[in-house]
């Protein structure tokens, strides 16, 4: 195979929580699946960001178990199959393993292949510009170097990691000197002033043989950890558990000799706290920005707002970023807004489902809104997908399920009944259930939970 006939492949790393996005990210609704822009989901957004170059079939997906159905309907609802296309690891254990799986999973498909990696949490303001550097990266992966793309800093940002270019030019990049950690405010202005220091954008391209030699050579019990688990199916989760939790800069990128920075300003930003989503947005004449909501603004300045189902005014404030969910409202000084991650520390331990789930949770089946809880009785709405079903599981509290649209098979102990709109039926506590849509669209049902069985009909 010449190295003009390698296809390029793309890797998309779709996992994490992305607490420095509470209330919006959540453990079980990651940021990658918000919509911060407009209708489009983070990770719909680098999707289409990555043709013509990329082909649908081309593009692959790691991501944790419990996302990997929302992620499927967000990627399928642009028009991208993902059967096939979508790896979950059963649970996180940082960029290197994730990436490492890739390389196994394109290597199913090609003999080799020039491969990029590219976060699928990000936003690319000049995507003509990261085209081209994706030709160039290209160029450089087929000669043997692992590209890494650095982003020309504006400014000395302090949530950053560094990577100081040497003086080697290598084509359109430069040999990498070194990775360096999130610095204080004074050395990152120091890297600013000195020009050869990039931000570490967390974006690689390399061929698929290289990186592999490289994995063997420097983390060579990784790679035959991840080889005998892939060979026996998907990984269980304490067999993958037991890999070594490192992200991909400190297991390969500071070990290689083959490492390049390729200068890169398109306009990235990682969205890593709500400062960064607020640099991004555009800005009214008082340098104020919505991401969504209907907001009104008197005397304010500097103030970013993310509202979802109310009018929220804001009166005579500077610097403040304010986010409105429907069960949460995040109200903090603009600088210090990504100590947020300690608020959701704070709502884990004490329980709170707050850090977990939104009063929407998302299932493969559909989902389930909460629309109130009160003395212990919870109304939800509940969707199930056309030709999905709940599975049966024995009921824990008194069940009212009223059919508002669609037909519905259910499961009630021994007994299986259809119940069509506008149609209920009720499941005593303890009793096995189960729902099952059998109509065209989509099935929803209001629940009442907790009800006393005096009050059922």
């Amino acid at each position: 195979m010449t190295e003009q006939l390698l296809p390029n492949y793309a890797l998309l790393l779709a996992g994490g929580s992305g607490t420095r996005l509470w209330p919006v990210s959540r453990e079980l609704y990651p940021k990658q699946l918000a919509r911060f822009f407009g209708n489009a989901s983070l990770i719909q957004n680098t999707v289409q960001r990555l043709f013509p170059i990329f082909e649908p079939e081309d593009i692959r997906i790691i991501c944790g178990k419990e996302h990997a159905h929302e992620i499927g309907r967000d990627v399928s609802g642009i028009g991208i199959p993902i059967k096939g296309r979508i790896c979950t690891e059963p649970c996180g254990r940082n960029t290197a393993p994730a990436i490492l799986m890739g390389l196994f999973e394109i290597m199913k498909s090609a003999e080799d292949a020039i491969a990029f990696v590219f976060p699928a949490d990000h936003v690319i303001r000049d995507v003509e510009d990261f085209h081209r550097k994706i030709e160039s990266a290209i160029s450089l992966a087929h000669k043997g170097y692992i590209v890494t793309f650095g982003i020309t800093p504006e400014y000395p940002e302090t949530g950053y990691g560094y990577i100081e270019a040497g003086e080697s030019p290598v084509e359109d990049g430069w040999a990498i000197r070194r990775f360096v950690e999130k610095p204080d405010e004074k050395t990152a202005a120091q890297y600013l002033s000195a020009g050869n220091f990039y931000w570490n954008s967390g974006m690689f391209a390399f061929k698929v043989s290289v990186m592999a030699d490289e994995f063997k050579r420097h983390k060579p019990k990784m790679w035959s950890m991840m080889e005998e688990m892939l060979s026996k199916g998907e990984p269980a989760a304490d067999a993958y558990q037991k890999l070594e939790n490192i992200s991909i800069d400190y297991a390969i990128m500071e070990n290689t000799d083959k490492g390049v920075v390729l200068p890169s300003a398109f306009g990235w930003s990682d969205i890593g706290s709500w400062k960064s989503l607020y640099d991004f947005l555009p800005k009214d004449d008082q340098n104020n920005a919505v991401a969504s909501g209907d907001v009104i603004f008197q005397k304010s300045r500097n103030v970013f707002v993310m509202g979802s189902d109310r009018l929220i005014a804001v009166n005579r404030l500077e610097n403040i970023a304010v986010v409105e969910t429907p069960d949460s409202v995040f109200v903090s000084d603009m600088e210090t807004s990504r100590d947020v991650k300690e608020i959701v520390s704070l709502l884990k331990e004490r329980g709170r489902p707050e850090y977990r789930v939104h009063t929407t949770a998302y299932e493969p089946w559909g989902y389930a809104k909460t629309l109130e809880e009160v003395d212990g009785v919870t109304v939800k709405r509940i969707v199930v997908y056309p030709e999905a079903k709940i599975p049966e599981t024995t009921a824990d509290a008194n069940l009212q399920w009223l059919v508002v649209q669609g037909s519905a098979s259910v499961i009630c102990g021994d007994e299986t009944k259809s119940v069509r709109s506008p149609g209920f039926t009720h499941i005593s506590s303890g009793t096995r259930c189960g729902i099952e849509n059998i109509g065209e669209g989509e099935l929803q049902i209001i629940e009442i939970r907790g009800i006393r069985e005096g009050l059922l009909p």
